[in-house]
């Protein structure tokens, strides 16, 4: 067990290393939003924090980060009280910088702790010793030194490192048939940041079929939690599920019961949830959305050369503001369509996780899904939740080989997605460097983990689809890649040269501004889209092992 600690360990000193050689680098507006919400958690009583508004980055978190601001701000205080000073707009002294830094990579502590208890599990369940090893250091590896939260919490700037950290430890729980603790865990994830309710659906599910009906009770068969199929009413547990139910309520109690108490539920869950803000975020994420947008724009141009709309109608799309937008040839998307298409586009991996003998690995594959839908269909989604696929897409990939596939077509798409958030011309050799770094080291340690763990494989993954078929014969053996998925990887990097090097020197497309933000989200949609689809085929299709 020695690996399991000491291996993330020495990755997490390295990758600590790193972020603090980037404690220089660019700060995204989101450095001021928390720097105001500092301000505002230490200045203002709690019944003013949720309506104050001097600043534009007013407070839109849950009420628990809100208090983990509050914790900051009295170290905060104590470092320099110009921090902490309600009206002191944009302020960015020297202090205040390394402070906010030092607060994130400090709180990435959480983070190393859950990535540690996950390989302790995952060396506890198998039986080669060398093999369990390598996948510690590999997922140490992919984890604490991840592209997307190297360059969004530590170049530009948030708190993602703990909250996944927090949701790594609430998956660990849930695998080693601790329901009732991942349960809290993903309760306080929730009230922390609402953007996990993302992936609810997939605890809602498997904690009621696997902790609330069960045999006789005993934790041990809900340890076990594999070839249950169908739950009976026979074998449901009212005491688990009020139990269950319990210590979520009490969770949500203890963060909205303040807001509740002083009448301002309302008033917080506006903030939550600002439904005016639009369809697409300024950049649009690598969506389902981003293709429809284009889409539209393609069909408002042509039909203003043919005379069936009006020139208006081909006006641009890509301002880079956030706001609303309506389609001119598509229909115009309204919030309820969104919230329709998200969860059809979770309900057959849902289905299949009640209505099928599962297995606690098959939550981890739901899971997955369920981010995948809601970032391709949701409301106002941001190219950073591309991580809530990426980092639980982590765990599967250091497992089989299809995943592994799955994995880096993933990781490499969703990351080019993310290099429009630094783009100040001094950071391109930063964020270029680092994505080159961190997806080499994936295509070369993934496939070396040549042994798959049979507790994650089905037999047909030994049988699948002849890979000769319709012409997409393996043309990078040890990552599984197809030769169709090796053209589109080098599309896809031919594009962000274009857009990186190339578009700024002039030419005939120079003048198009947004051109490359366009680019890059198209292109990485069609990618992300396929790795969705080889998902849920994995998913549904696999048969479970005897």
């Amino acid at each position: 067990m020695a690996t399991s600690a000491g291996v993330p360990l020495l990755v997490f000193t390295l990758a600590t290393f790193v972020k603090i050689l980037l404690v220089p680098a660019y700060r995204s507006t989101d450095f001021e939003v928390h720097r105001n919400w500092l301000a505002i958690t230490h200045t203002l009583p709690i019944s003013r924090w949720y309506y104050e508004d001097t600043s534009e980055w007013t407070l839109d978190y849950p009420p628990l980060f809100a208090w983990f601001e509050y914790l900051l701000s009295s170290i905060a205080a104590l470092v320099d009280p110009a921090i902490v000073t309600l009206h002191n707009l944009n302020y960015e002294a020297h202090s205040c910088v390394l402070f906010q830094r030092f607060s994130v990579i400090a709180s990435d502590l959480v983070l190393l702790y859950a990535v540690q208890q996950y390989c302790r599990y995952q060396e506890s369940r198998s039986s080669d010793v060398l093999l369990a090893s390598r996948k510690t250091l590999v997922l140490s590896i992919l984890l604490l030194l991840n592209y997307g939260l190297i360059v969004v919490d530590h170049i530009h700037f948030q708190y993602n490192g703990f909250l996944f950290g927090i949701l790594l430890l609430s998956i660990t729980r849930i695998l080693q048939g601790r329901c009732l603790e991942g349960a809290v865990l993903f309760a306080l994830l929730l009230n922390f940041k609402h953007i996990f309710l993302y992936i609810a659906p997939a605890y809602f599910v498997y904690l009621l079929k696997h902790y609330c009906f069960h045999g006789d009770g005993s934790d041990s068969q809900r340890r076990a939690g594999s070839g249950r199929s169908l739950p009976s009413l026979r074998n449901f547990s009212l005491g688990s599920f009020l139990k269950l139910g319990l210590v979520v309520t009490f969770v949500f109690a203890l963060s909205f019961g303040p807001f509740i108490y002083m009448g301002q539920l309302r008033q917080v869950l506006s903030r939550l949830f600002p439904f005016k803000r639009g369809l697409c975020h300024a950049y649009w994420a690598p969506n389902f959305w981003a293709l429809y947008n284009v889409m539209d724009k393609t069909l408002a141009v042509l039909g203003s050369r043919l005379g069936l709309l009006s020139p208006s109608s081909a006006g641009s799309m890509s301002s880079g503001l956030v706001g609303e937008m309506q389609h001119q040839a598509l229909p115009s998307i309204p919030p309820l369509v969104t919230m329709a298409t998200t969860l059809g586009a979770m309900l057959p991996a849902l289905l299949r996780l009640w209505l099928r003998p599962s297995r606690p690995v098959d939550f981890l594959k739901t899971l997955t899904l369920c981010a995948y839908s809601s970032f391709l269909f949701g409301w106002h989604v941001h190219e950073k939740a591309i991580m809530m696929m990426t980092l639980p897409m982590c765990l599967l990939a250091v497992d089989t080989k299809r995943h592994t596939r799955i994995f880096l077509l993933l990781s490499t798409t969703g990351h080019i997605s993310l290099l429009p958030l630094l783009f100040k011309p001094t950071e391109t050799t930063v964020k270029v460097s680092l994505i080159i770094l961190y997806t080499v080291t994936a295509f070369i340690a993934l496939p070396a983990l040549s042994v798959r763990d049979q507790m994650l494989l089905s037999p047909s993954e030994e049988n699948s689809v002849n890979p000769r078929e319709k012409g997409l014969e393996p043309s990078l053996q040890c990552s599984g890649l197809t030769k169709l998925e090796s053209c589109y990887l080098i599309l896809l990097l031919t594009v962000q040269v274009y857009c990186l090097f190339l578009h700024g020197t002039g030419g005939l497309l120079a003048h198009l501004e947004f051109l490359p933000l366009l680019l890059t989200s198209v292109t990485c949609a069609l990618g992300v889209l396929w790795t969705w689809l080889l998902s849920y085929h994995e998913f549904l299709t696999g048969l479970e092992h005897s």
